[in-house]
C-alpha cells in the first residue's frame, strides 16, 4: 500500500487563528474566574511605606510604559484576572466614566492584565474606554507584585497606588478574582495623599 498523498490546506489568515485562540483562552478564563481564587505569593505583594517596583510593560496607546517615568504623578496600578469578563468589564467602564476625577487628582490609572496588546486593544476599542491598558502578557510584573494566580496563570485583581515619589501608600489584594473595590474608595484613598 502506497502512502496517501493529502491536498493542501491552505493556513487561516492571522486574524481568525488569533480569534479562536483568544475565544479558547477567554473560555478557560471564564471557568477559572467561577472557581474563584487560588494562591498567590502575597508576600511579594507591596504595602505602604515601600518603594514600588519598577517595570516596563506595553500599552494599548502603542508603546512602552516605565512606572519610574510617572514620578511626579501619582499612579494606580489595577491588576485584573482578563479582559472581557464581566467583573473585569464593569471595572474598566467604571475607571472610563470616573476619568475625569482621576485626572483631576492627577492621578494616572494603569491597569494591568495577562492579556496581550491585540486582545487589549480590541477590548478597549469594544468597550470606548478611556484608559490605556498594560499587557504582562509574561506575567513577570504580576509575579514581581504578587498578584499572579500561578496554578491559573493571570493575576488577581489588585490595587497599588503609588505617590509621586514612587512609594506605595495604599494596597489592596483581593480575596477573590471576581472581587473589586469601587471608586469612591480608591478615590478617597487619592484624596487623603494630599
Amino acid at each position: 500500500m502506497g502512502a496517501r498523498i493529502l491536498p493542501e490546506v491552505p493556513e487561516p489568515p492571522a486574524r481568525l487563528r488569533r480569534r479562536v485562540v483568544e475565544r479558547g483562552e477567554l473560555g478557560a478564563g471564564r471557568r477559572a474566574l467561577r472557581r474563584g481564587g487560588g494562591q498567590v505569593n502575597a508576600h511579594a505583594f507591596p504595602g505602604p511605606g515601600t518603594p514600588a517596583p519598577d517595570f516596563t510593560l506595553p500599552s494599548t496607546a502603542g508603546g512602552d510604559v516605565t512606572l519610574s517615568a510617572l514620578r511626579g504623578r501619582n499612579v494606580l496600578l489595577a491588576f485584573f484576572p482578563l479582559a472581557f469578563t464581566s467583573v473585569c468589564t464593569a471595572e474598566m467602564c467604571d475607571f472610563t466614566t470616573d476619568y475625569g476625577q482621576f485626572e483631576s487628582a492627577d492621578t494616572v490609572v494603569l491597569p494591568i492584565s495577562v492579556d496581550s496588546i491585540p486582545t487589549l486593544a480590541e477590548f478597549k476599542r469594544k468597550e470606548k474606554l478611556s484608559v490605556d491598558l498594560l499587557s504582562d502578557f509574561r506575567r513577570e510584573v504580576s509575579r514581581l507584585y504578587g498578584t499572579l494566580i500561578e496554578d491559573r496563570f493571570f493575576s488577581n485583581r489588585a490595587y497599588v497606588l503609588v505617590d509621586k515619589a514612587g512609594v506605595v501608600r495604599w494596597s489592596h489584594l483581593e480575596r477573590t478574582p471576581g472581587d473589586k473595590r469601587g471608586n469612591d474608595e480608591i478615590l478617597a484613598r487619592i484624596r487623603a495623599l494630599g
